[in-house]
């Protein structure tokens, strides 16, 4: 199971797209609701969770990502239940994953200390402990994936992918959606 955590002021295309392509692979998904189970996105599309935050058991996992979206990465570290599950799954040694701003999570948790990471662009400072490659769409570092912002979604969910399916089966979905910028 891989369960994206969402919270109120969560960037759309950064939680869709790794659903959406994990699901194309046949790979299990759940949305969780961190902030309840209607989500209200930073633009105002309201996503129904598939189960709440209390819910998930972040050890029996594969993978948790954490979406971009600056007052959803902000309502994650408002929430010690959101941030014990993101620490609870890396202990465990599960694939941890964040995106534009959600990357300043990881890193407030410790979990890119020594990494290779990237983040939305003027967060770079908030990114302590991490080697911060900037301009990359989408770092991987052994089992912490990290992505630049919205432009580079489906950049960053092939790669989440990739890391737990092989590159055949990113390479499927892209080409499944015609995705010409896959370079996996």
């Amino acid at each position: 199971m891989v369960y994206i955590l969402l919270a109120d002021g969560f960037e759309e295309v950064e939680a869709i797209s790794p659903a959406d392509a994990l699901r194309r692979a046949g790979v299990a998904v759940q949305l969780v609701g961190v902030t309840g189970m209607t989500v209200t996105a930073s633009h105002g599309v309201k996503v129904l969770a598939d189960v709440p935050l209390s819910e998930i058991d972040p050890a029996s996992c594969e993978a948790v990502i954490v979406p971009g979206g600056l007052r959803g990465v902000q309502n994650i570290k408002a929430s010690p239940e959101a941030l014990k599950t993101v620490k609870a799954a890396h202990e465990a040694g599960k694939l941890v994953c964040a995106i534009c701003a959600g990357p300043t999570v990881l890193a407030a948790l410790g979990i890119l200390d020594g990494k290779n990471a990237v983040c939305y662009p003027g967060m770079e400072g908030e990114l302590t402990g991490a080697k911060v490659c900037a301009g990359a769409g989408s770092v991987t570092d052994g089992r912490v994936i990290t992505g630049r912002a919205a432009g580079v979604s489906w950049d960053f969910a092939l790669a989440v992918l990739t890391a737990l399916r092989g590159p055949e089966a990113a390479r499927k979905v892209a080409g499944s959606i015609c995705y010409d910028g896959f370079q996996g």
